[in-house]
């Protein structure tokens, strides 16, 4: 159902608290998928189903990722939706074993130190974009003219190694959270005006190429944004592997109802689902984007 603007209270920034929920994906073999995530990420199942498997981290009850069977065919290219979700490890230290157990494991991935991360890269069996990283100490992140200086540099995987010291990697570390989505996008402006002015993300870093990089209560990004896939992109196909819905939690109903009302007033279509009266909508490309006060 459609939720009236006149519902909610009056609409506020996203709380310095707010942070992410689980993804909701869907893949081609659930069965390929969670054995993929369980041997190569190290996560560990919570609940499973002959349709669904929700997955998180050593000694976690909440989901960090759901995956949904049905997808006929992998992720195509060039389409608007998910270009990465990405795992927020506790420490450098854990990073760093992770790293080793992919040497271990003959995977290559890709890396990039960020400034305020440090960050590596791989697909699932779909071909749908994970991230894996841990952040550097913020008071060394630097700004310039208000905006948060992001790049891409080489990582040093060697200072990387040995911080993780004689510890093997033993599965996804307690503390691992989603720390953030990266999704394709039709045109910045228009991610400006929904996930911005509308949902209520602080602009961090706007000047990387081709990008935008969202988030709430200082943090470098819990959204990035980017316009890579090309003037063409259009989105996945309902029977392809894909990015259901992602979420953003708040940190109380009442933060909840204040962000529905400036989404509403906005224009956007909103729904109540579930018992905890989660909201789901969707962006202007239509990624569902669900809105929980209950994790």
């Amino acid at each position: 159902m459609e939720i009236p603007i006149d519902a909610f209270a009056e609409a506020t920034p996203l709380p310095e608290a707010t942070r992410l929920g689980p993804a909701v994906l869907q893949v081609t073999d659930l069965n390929r998928s969670v054995a993929f995530h369980e041997q190569v990420l190290g996560l560990r199942v919570l609940a499973r189903d002959d349709a669904q498997a929700s997955l998180g981290a050593d000694s976690a009850t909440e989901p960090l990722l759901v995956l949904r069977g049905g997808a006929m065919r992998p992720a195509g290219r060039g389409r608007l939706g998910l270009f990465h979700f990405a795992f927020l490890l506790p420490d450098r230290g854990a990073l760093g074993r992770f790293v080793r157990h992919l040497v271990g494991l003959g995977i290559r991935a890709g890396a990039g130190d960020h400034l305020v991360s440090e960050a590596f890269y791989l697909d699932d069996p779909d071909g749908l974009g994970i991230e894996v990283y841990a952040d550097r100490p913020r008071d060394s992140w630097r700004r310039v003219g208000g905006e948060l200086v992001m790049g891409t540099e080489a990582v040093d995987v060697e200072g990387l190694v040995a911080a993780a010291g004689p510890m093997p990697w033993v599965g996804m570390p307690a503390g691992t959270v989603m720390g953030h989505l990266h999704l394709h996008v039709g045109t910045l402006e228009a991610a400006s005006a929904f996930y911005h002015e509308a949902l209520g993300f602080d602009r961090m870093v706007w000047s990387y190429p081709g990008a935008l990089f969202l988030g709430a209560g200082g943090y470098h990004h819990h959204l990035g944004t980017n316009v890579w896939a090309g003037p063409t992109a259009r989105p996945a196909a309902a029977d392809e592997a894909r990015l259901l819905e992602w979420t953003i939690v708040l940190p109380s109903t009442h933060a909840l109802d204040a962000v529905a009302t400036r989404l509403a007033r906005a224009g956007a279509v909103l729904t109540r689902d579930g018992v905890a009266g989660d909201v789901v909508t969707r962006d202007p490309w239509g990624t569902a984007l669900r809105l929980s006060a209950s994790y």
